[in-house]
Order: structure tokens, then sequence, then C-alpha cells
């Protein structure tokens, strides 16, 4: 197995680097919390005291950051002089495509192999080794990567060049927060129009109307497979995070001259939801927003 430096061990990148600990890798991981760490340890990770340390000797490094300008930050003061060249440095934070296509580039000046490889699946999957990786990158690249992110996921997936992963990141959770929003909006109306939510649920889960946001991930109590809604729309995926990919999407409209109606109303749907105090809440939740409006 590789020694693996991984830095940021936030609610994502903690689960992840304890699966490439429990794989047998030698992961060398590092965060600005001293509690992240502490349970890396307990994760069997060894932590170090600084990115550049994480870095160090490592065959991949993997980040996950909350932003682009923190991405940037690391991989300039941090990883590029650190990293041996022949390491394969893995980017698993939510992005803009410029930013990431932008490291990419400052990478291969150094003779160092990036990738982009942002997430889909949650904490829960991040937990569980189940998560969906979308990956940027030239064919050697990836090849390299897949072997890492398949420690963590269920699906590694090649999107294609530098940025890809990250552009596909942003169209699809665009598509997810304007489902979720369409998803909630039909639940209360068949509620005030006298139907029984389950018995909506069970019809239109296997009619034209299914899609992820019903099926799987019902933002009302009690149907389908548990969900962040039998917790009081506590754990998930954070209206903030959402809020943040659909800010992401329509930067990405704009520069493309792309028409996004449906993304930008949910990007202003999400915002009135988070600035009412729910910016930890699970995305689901905006259904209870929309029925008290």
């Amino acid at each position: 197995m590789a020694r693996v430096g991984f830095i940021g061990l936030g609610n994502m990148g903690g689960g992840m680097a304890a699966n490439l600990a429990k794989a047998g890798h030698d992961v060398r991981a590092f965060d600005l919390s001293a509690e992240a760490l502490e349970r890396a340890g307990a994760a069997g990770c060894l932590p170090v005291e600084s990115a550049a340390a994480a870095a160090e000797g490592a065959e991949a490094v993997i980040t996950m950051l909350p932003a682009g300008k923190h991405v940037e930050q690391v991989y300039e003061d941090s990883v590029f002089g650190a990293a041996d060249t022949g390491a394969i440095l893995i980017d698993c934070s939510t992005i803009d495509v410029a930013t990431a296509r932008r490291v990419a580039d400052a990478a291969a000046a150094k003779g160092l192999a990036a990738v982009d490889a942002p997430v889909s699946g949650g904490i829960a999957a991040a937990a569980g080794g189940t998560l969906t990786f979308m990956v940027g990158g030239d064919d050697s690249a990836f090849a390299r990567a897949e072997l890492y992110l398949a420690a963590m996921g269920k699906a590694v997936i090649h999107a294609g060049g530098n940025g890809a992963g990250q552009a596909s990141k942003i169209c699809n959770n665009m598509l997810l927060g304007a489902t979720m929003v369409a998803t909630c909006e039909a639940l209360l109306l068949a509620q005030k129009l006298g139907l029984d939510p389950q018995t909506f649920y069970d019809i239109a889960s296997v009619s034209s109307g299914a899609c992820w946001s019903l099926n799987t991930y019902a933002p009302l109590p009690g149907m389908g497979p548990q969900t962040p809604a039998d917790n009081g729309y506590q754990g998930g995926f954070a209206a903030g995070l959402m809020l943040k990919d659909l800010r992401l999407a329509m930067e990405a409209a704009e520069s493309t001259h792309s028409e996004t109606p449906m993304g930008a109303r949910a990007a202003e749907l999400y915002a009135k939801f988070a600035d009412a105090g729910n910016v930890g809440v699970d995305f689901s939740g905006i259904i209870r927003m929309l029925d008290a409006g």
C-alpha cells in the first residue's frame, strides 16, 4: 500500500481519510482543527503538523477544502514545494472550473500530475466509502488517481480533461437543487389537494414523476428510505453547501452565456432558506420554508 497525504479533515474529509487508512494506506493527515486531527488519529491516520508534512514523501496527495481560494493557497504554499515529482495530486473539493484548471496547469509546470475529483454522496457516503467521484484529468493521471479514489467510493468516473470533474459536479448539483424544490412543491400541493402523502409517494415514485429527490431522498418523514427528514432535517447535505454549488453553477452559466432559469430560481430559494438561519440544515428542509410561505 501507499503513503497518502490527506489535507482537510472536515465532515467529508475525515471519513474519506479514515477509509483510506482502513484500506491499508499509510495516511498522513492534516487539518487546522485539533479535534479533527484527533479523530483522524483514532481512525488509523497519522496526524502531522502541517499541510507540507502531509504532502512530503506521499505517493498521492488528496485535498478536501472549502473553496477554490483555499485549494490554490494550500497548493502554492505547501503542496508544490513538498510533493515528490512522482506524486499524483487529487483535489476532491468542490470549486469553480477555472480554478481547477489553473491549479492543474500550475502543477504541470512543476512536473506534477493533478486531477480534480469532486464527490457526490454526502457525509454518510463519505463515512461508508460509497461516494461517487467525477474526475477531470488526462488518462494517465486518472489511472493513477483511481486506485486511491476507489478506496473511498463506489463509483469513479472519468469525466474528461482537467476541470471536467468540477463541471460535472456543478451541473449535477444544479439539477439536484432544482428537482428537490420541485419535489417539495409537488408533495405540499398534493397534501393541500387532500391526497395522503404516502399514497402520492407510492404513485409518483413509480410514475413519470420519479426522481432521486423523491425516491431516495424524500423530503417528508416516514416515506421511502430513511432520510434526514426522518431526523429533523439534520445530517445529510447542508443547505449552505447546496447554495455554494448553485452559486458556482450560476457563475459558470454566466461565463458560458447559458440560460438556466430553473437553476437560478433554485439558487434564490436556497439563499433565502440559508439566510433564515438554515445554513447547517439538510437541503431537503427547504420544504418547511415552502410550506410556511
